[in-house]
């Protein structure tokens, strides 16, 4: 079996509950979103044909613990969910970063989900699945890129509506270069509300350096 793969490497997380942590990332290759601050559009197209044996041995050769599959829309290629079943038999901790735009029902179990629900802001807001919720279990998170006050107003009323607080850890990151980093803090610290507030620890270290 084989799965299209833009890039294999290493890096420090920068998102989500694992952030800081060592991690191998596998960004697969297409995607049928085009979400405004999209900041990966080299993947929705090209790449290279791997076997599954292959990834995992390069995966290995990196000698670290995480791994985190990502896009893209790893999801939009069938031979995504073996290889995060072959990735969890072979001991790794393993995260899943996924629009929340396609099935997560079929996820292997031991993989943590890291569900980004589009906001208005991105321009994808319909594509959202909510019949994903039901799939979320305490040890994934949901994120939201804020672009603007209207879209934390709008992530504030889909976490009541769709009761997330009390399913998975939320997460709220700024748009880069749309909105303050600050700004959104404030309204999070003003609201109390329960949420992890985050920055792209990589970007601040890196930049848009790919790779890193």
């Amino acid at each position: 079996m084989r799965v299209r793969i833009t890039e294999i490497f290493l890096s420090l997380q920068g998102e989500s509950r694992s952030v800081g942590w060592p991690t191998v990332f596998v960004r697969l290759t297409g995607c049928p979103l085009r979400c405004g601050y999209c900041d990966t559009t080299y993947a929705f197209q090209g790449g290279e044909w791997w076997e599954l044996p292959d990834v995992l041995a390069k995966v290995r050769s990196y000698g670290v613990h995480h791994v985190t599959v990502t896009g893209g829309e790893p999801l939009a290629q069938k031979s995504c969910l073996p290889l995060l079943q072959q990735l969890c038999d072979a001991g790794y901790e393993v995260s899943l970063e996924t629009s929340g735009a396609l099935d997560v029902s079929e996820v292997d179990a031991r993989v943590i989900k890291v569900m980004d629900l589009k906001t208005p802001g991105s321009g994808e807001e319909s594509k959202n699945r909510w019949e994903n919720i039901p799939h979320l279990t305490p040890r994934d998170q949901v994120k939201f890129v804020i672009c603007d006050h209207n879209d934390y107003d709008w992530a504030k009323a889909a976490i009541v509506q769709h009761q997330l607080a009390g399913r998975c850890e939320l997460l709220m990151s700024p748009s880069a270069g749309q909105l303050l980093p600050r700004d959104l803090a404030e309204w999070i610290l003003a609201d109390r509300l329960s949420v992890r507030f985050q920055l792209q620890l990589h970007k601040i270290l890196w930049g848009e350096e790919r790779g890193r």
